[in-house]
């Protein structure tokens, strides 16, 4: 199966985007970018570049200084369906059940309990976590933990998702575990996925695209589409595709680990 044809009218347009926070520091520059409904795309580069800044941004969490950001037509304040957010800490409600967190965002927007209550179980169910219902936080493991969360953000259907290094926390099998199941759950629930991750193999694995991003304040310094069908398995990491792709986005990203004084 072919992946996305990142040729579509874009569901996302960032144009000129740049971001100061107030205490001067400026994280991005001039960044613009055009994602399509229903890819999967990777955001990869040196630690404090401003990944999370744009992400947020996405989620229209912050606002940008200047530039524009539209999603489906329309800023991210704006948009008629929710998005779905996965930071790295999970962040789950310590004396809520895993079901009575996933139920949360459906708390808050007024859902009738029967239909939610069938929805919650069904993403439990799809995330692999039938029979830990009713579970606490501290009675599952960290991938256990971030597979709630991931249900979390997709209990209210939202047509995108974003995730800010969402293994970022977990031992590499678990890590390796977990991407695989992403895979698996976004073939059933296909929604538009912008991921912030620090693992160039993760990155292939998963993704349509990978944008790198270098500099200080940030900039998407490359684009490189990832030309491996779908559905993608494990044992793609042994080709020869998938280590041109890895040496690829290695290669672009410059290693500015260190933020100029």
């Amino acid at each position: 199966m072919a992946g996305i044809n990142l040729a579509l009218d874009p569901y996302i347009e960032v144009i000129g985007v740049s971001h100061s926070f107030p205490d001067g520091a400026q994280a991005l520059a001039e960044v613009s970018l055009s994602i399509p409904a229903g890819s999967f795309i990777s955001l990869v580069g040196s630690s404090g570049v401003g990944k999370s800044t744009l992400l947020r941004i996405l989620g229209g969490l912050l606002i940008p200084t200047t530039g524009r950001v539209t999603i489906d037509g329309q800023p991210p304040d704006r948009i008629a369906q929710p998005v779905g957010i996965v930071f790295q800490q999970h962040n789950l409600m310590p004396w809520r059940t895993a079901a009575e967190n996933v139920r949360l965002p459906l708390e808050i927007n007024g859902h009738q309990p029967r239909p939610g209550a069938e929805r919650v179980h069904d993403l439990l169910q799809l995330v692999g976590l039938h029979g830990f219902e009713n579970s606490y936080p501290a009675q599952l493991s960290g991938g256990m933990a971030q597979r709630v969360a991931l249900a979390r953000a997709l209990v209210h259907e939202p047509q995108l998702l974003l995730l800010d290094e969402p293994f970022g926390a977990l031992d590499a099998l678990t890590r390796e575990r977990m991407g695989l199941e992403l895979l698996r759950i976004w073939q059933v629930m296909p929604v538009t996925v912008f991921m912030v991750t620090h693992s160039i193999q993760e990155a292939v694995l998963l993704s349509d695209m990978v944008l790198v991003m270098n500099g200080f304040p940030g900039r998407i310094t490359h684009t490189i589409p990832i030309d491996l069908p779908r559905p993608r398995r494990p044992e793609m990491m042994h080709t020869i595709a998938f280590a041109q792709s890895a040496s690829d986005i290695r290669e672009a990203i410059k290693g500015n680990e260190k933020r100029p004084q």
